[in-house]
């Protein structure tokens, strides 16, 4: 038997929630703020009704959003309401991309898959959590 001991609650919760809070700043931060991909501002540009004066604040909206979702998993508080908001938030862009812009999405299967797994390790961290928590 190994004397090898699992690392504290607390450590095995912080490694995944990083790598969770990672994808939201990128894809917030780095993608939709500064310096902003154009195949997400041309999703946003292709939501009917909205006019081409909003894009920009839209899109930087969102993406502040998004970072804010990454510092609320880092924080543990609510874990399992981070988790479901995260799960609800990635179904409604997935959902509104391949509906409103499906040309610009050069490979949906790729999104939905990688997307699966952010989800997947969201609900991981909303346990570990949660558990750091008893």
């Amino acid at each position: 038997m190994s004397d090898m001991s699992f690392p504290p609650r607390t450590a095995r919760a912080l490694a995944p929630a990083a790598a969770v809070s990672l994808v939201w700043f990128y894809e917030g931060l780095w993608c939709k703020v500064w310096p902003g991909r154009a195949d997400h501002r041309a999703i946003i540009a292709d939501v009917p009704l909205l006019p081409d004066l909003l894009v920009s604040p839209v899109l930087v909206g969102i993406g502040l959003a998004e970072a804010l979702i990454g510092l609320w998993v880092l924080s543990g508080r609510w874990p399992y309401t981070a988790a479901a908001v995260q799960t609800a938030l990635i179904g409604v862009f997935n959902l509104g991309g391949l509906l409103v812009s499906p040309g610009t999405i050069d490979e949906p299967g790729r999104m939905l898959t990688a997307n699966l797994a952010v989800v997947a390790l969201a609900w991981v961290v909303a346990e570990r959590h949660a558990g750091a928590r008893r």
